[in-house]
């Protein structure tokens, strides 16, 4: 079964790299748990370097998904936490670069603490994939 995807346009959410809302029909609903990305694929730390961070959780969805038949465009909405709202238009600015303007509904919120004190960055998200 294929998923018809429908991004509601974003106005002023377009700065932040979200949509306002997305709907589906079809397909199979993926839930992901929080991913965090504060060591890359070699086990090196990223610690300190938000950007790293966040591609690499980016990086660590896709390939959680990809095990789920599905990839980073199926993300139809997302919770994502950062450890200094200092990070939110940069947070915005590398998701506009994975999603161009096609971007999944989203929350974003500062975080007091996360499992381990060297992430900076974790994205829950919920993704629609064909089935």
């Amino acid at each position: 079964m294929s998923v018809q995807k429908t991004i509601l346009e974003p106005s002023w959410e377009a700065k932040y790299a979200y949509s306002p809302a997305v709907i589906t029909q079809g397909g199979k609903t993926v839930w992901l748990a929080g991913h965090v990305g504060f060591v890359d694929d070699n086990g090196a730390p990223l610690e300190g370097n938000f950007d790293a961070q966040a591609r690499q959780a980016f990086k660590n969805l896709e390939k959680t998904l990809q095990r789920a038949g599905g990839s980073l465009t199926d993300i139809v909405w997302m919770t994502v936490a950062i450890s200094d709202g200092r990070y939110s238009q940069r947070f915005s600015d590398i998701r506009k670069e994975i999603y161009g303007k096609d971007f999944p509904a989203s929350t974003l919120l500062t975080a007091a603490a996360f499992a381990a004190a060297e992430i900076m960055v974790e994205i829950t998200a919920i993704a629609v994939v064909a089935e």
